[in-house]
């Protein structure tokens, strides 16, 4: 059966690859951008199996409104991606509000009013998946990227508890977290950057390394596509999945921290408990 998704960030990197890959798969693509120009290959190309919306996913109230315009040309949604986003670097200190709070509106409020727009349908209908894009970020942070993090990591245990919700009504939650894939995100232009005082050492490095670091990661977004859909395809959809060696690396190695902290304190830790006074 023919499905349809509607993907976020079609327009390129993770949500260009998995478009391509789905519409080679024969399914329809309704894909969600700022520009819908930006689609007009696709779209000429696959005429029948695509079409843009305009939807800036940061404008939450638009969002309820796409989603009945798309159910009511094709009848359901059976996938959503939320893919928009961009990177963000800073330190935690320089950061300021407004820039945090966009940040918040894009990665983290704009995939929860898309997510709340299609459950229902899906509720309904007992099928459906949503795929959240996040990042090895959503996991783990480092000095630069405390902003962009704080948004993948409120995504991801929204999403968590979202999959524990939505599996009785047959709803599968994937969340992806890429490693360095060769995206645009990086692009001048594309991400953003707080104010710099100099001040924090590591946070330079960072900055280095995401100026001259475009181009070059090593990861392929086609690849990427491609094992995102036999994830939604197989019998067990895990609810994580890290891409890239550096992705898996960074989740696997973060992992074994918590447990570390967690072992090194754990007797101290347990013994918290009230004591029974006779």
């Amino acid at each position: 059966m023919t499905k349809v998704w509607l993907i976020t960030g079609a327009s390129s990197g993770f949500g260009r690859a998995i478009a391509e890959a789905v519409l080679a798969e024969g399914d329809v693509v309704v894909g969600a951008v700022r520009r819908p120009e930006a689609l007009d290959d696709l779209v000429a190309a696959h005429p029948d199996q695509t079409e843009a919306l305009r939807l800036d996913v940061a404008e939450t109230g638009a969002a309820e409104a796409a989603v009945r315009d798309v159910i009511a040309r094709h009848g359901r949604v059976d996938v959503l991606v939320n893919n928009a986003g961009r990177t963000h670097v800073g330190a935690f200190e320089e950061t300021t509000e407004r820039e945090l709070r966009e940040l918040f509106e894009v990665h983290v409020f704009g995939p929860v009013a898309l997510t709340r727009a299609v459950l229902p349908h899906m509720r309904e209908r007992k099928s459906g998946a949503i795929v959240q894009m996040s990042s090895m970020g959503g996991q783990m942070s480092f000095a630069g990227f405390s902003a962009y993090s704080g948004t993948k990591f409120a995504l991801e245990g929204l999403s968590e508890g979202l999959a524990d919700e939505a599996a009785e009504f047959g709803i599968k939650v994937l969340i992806v977290e890429p490693g360095s894939f060769r995206t645009s995100l990086f692009e001048t232009g594309r991400k953003g950057d707080s104010a710099d005082s100099g001040l924090y050492a590591k946070v330079s490095e960072t900055r280095g390394a995401v100026s001259g670091g475009d181009g070059k990661q090593p990861g392929d977004p086609a690849k990427a596509a491609a094992l995102i859909l036999a994830a939604l395809k197989s019998e067990k959809t895990p609810l994580r999945l890290p891409l890239g060696d550096d992705g898996v690396d960074a989740v696997l190695g973060h992992l074994e921290q918590v447990r570390g902290d967690v072992a090194g304190w754990e007797e101290r830790a347990r013994a918290t408990a009230f004591t029974s006074r006779q």
